[in-house]
């Protein structure tokens, strides 16, 4: 099996690196610091093509496999995740899921707008009190006639504050999991209000929201899906989602070792380069497997999707692994910058802070480790 890049893989992935070091890397510590990426990042994100990659170009996108994307994923989250997160939401669970399940008048209404950067998706699924239960989650649309009135609250919602469409998951029923269903609705609809969520550990400069709905009434046309269906269509999009936050975690592991490498190269100690003592070679070389290995994982999760084969497990196993790496791989940096490591005019801290959360959002290390461990022995979540 060739496991290496095609050329035009190649000129992608160096594509960019060059969008990185044009609009991200000069504005990073402005952004963490002032708690807020440039929206116009999206406009520059949109005219890349970052927004559309696997939709189709019939439908507005800019094609591509999917490891084309998680090759830009992870050159984004090497800049900065917070600027990965826009497209793995917007794009990794928003557009891809209306582009799968959507009506063809969904589709025209939102796809093309999202692939474009011209507008931007939020994917709402956590509440105030389901992050990993999300089955009982207590949002609730009730039909009225030819509509559906909707009210409740969802919080840590990735994008939020910049979003014009959240791809809303509500109870219909009261059947549990199956009580659920997925709308699109648009954030300037009657009775949507949101407010920014302030004060991250990381991920500082991603547009993060608390959403309150208090009767919002949407057409049974913003439906998506048949009602009851939502839940099975929010763990598709998060089946895929988790390959492009494992994508993001290689990117921050890599960017990191790659920091606390140049300056074990420059920073002298003991009449010699740190790079020559052999405790920081170790953990350099550690560094470089982990990230390696969690890369090759990644990559199979793609090579999986565009083959038309299960991913499930996979994916779960890629998440698992390369944000426990992402985290590790951080901490080794910061340990290898040693004081200057703990300031934020050097790299290291924020990839510690950014790492953090990747063990916790679209499932916990701890789902992931049930869901993989389900999938080995065969027992259900009843079992």
């Amino acid at each position: 099996m060739d496991m290496s890049l095609a050329t035009e893989q190649v000129s992608l992935q160096q594509m960019a690196r060059d969008f990185v070091a044009r609009h991200v890397t000069p504005n990073v510590r402005e952004w963490d610091r002032g708690e807020a990426v440039d929206p116009s990042i999206i406009g520059h994100l949109g005219d890349a093509g970052f927004l559309g990659m696997t939709i189709p170009e019939d439908l507005g996108g800019s094609g591509g496999t999917h490891l084309d994307y998680c090759l830009v994923l992870e050159e984004l989250a090497r800049g900065d995740s917070s600027v990965r997160g826009i497209v793995s939401v917007s794009l990794g669970l928003v557009t891809k899921s209306i582009a799968g399940y959507g009506t063809e008048e969904q589709k025209a209404e939102w796809v093309a707008a999202l692939a474009s950067g011209r507008a931007v998706g939020c994917f709402g699924l956590t509440e105030p009190d389901t992050g990993s239960d999300a089955g009982s989650l207590t949002t609730r649309a009730r039909r009225d006639g030819d509509d559906y009135v909707v009210n409740g609250s969802k919080i840590f919602i990735t994008n939020g504050m910049w979003a014009d469409v959240i791809l809303l998951f509500a109870r219909t029923s009261d059947d549990g999991a199956k009580g659920i269903s997925a709308f699109l609705v648009p954030t300037s609809a009657e009775g949507v209000t949101r407010q920014s969520v302030k004060g991250k550990l990381g991920l500082r400069g991603q547009s993060t929201a608390e959403f309150t709905f208090t009767d919002v009434r949407i057409p049974a046309s913003a439906r998506l899906g048949e009602e009851g269906k939502g839940m099975a269509i929010a763990m598709s999009a998060l089946a895929k989602g988790r390959m492009s936050v494992a994508a993001g975690c290689v990117g921050i592991a890599a960017g990191a070792q790659a920091a606390a490498l140049q300056y074990a190269q420059q920073r002298s100690q003991f009449g010699k380069t740190i790079s020559r003592h052999q405790l920081v070679q170790q953990m350099l070389a550690d560094m470089a497997v982990e990230t390696d290995a969690a890369r090759l994982l990644v990559w199979r999760v793609a090579d999986l999707i565009e083959r038309g084969q299960p991913f499930g497990t996979e994916s779960s196993m890629a998440k698992y692994y390369a944000s426990e790496v992402a985290v590790r791989v951080a901490n080794s940096a910061l340990q290898i910058f040693g004081g200057y490591g703990y300031i934020d005019e050097f790299p290291a801290e924020k990839y510690v802070r950014d790492a953090r959360v990747m063990t916790l959002y679209e499932g916990t290390s701890q789902i992931q480790q049930l869901l993989i461990g389900r999938a080995l022995t065969g027992v259900s979540a009843f079992g």
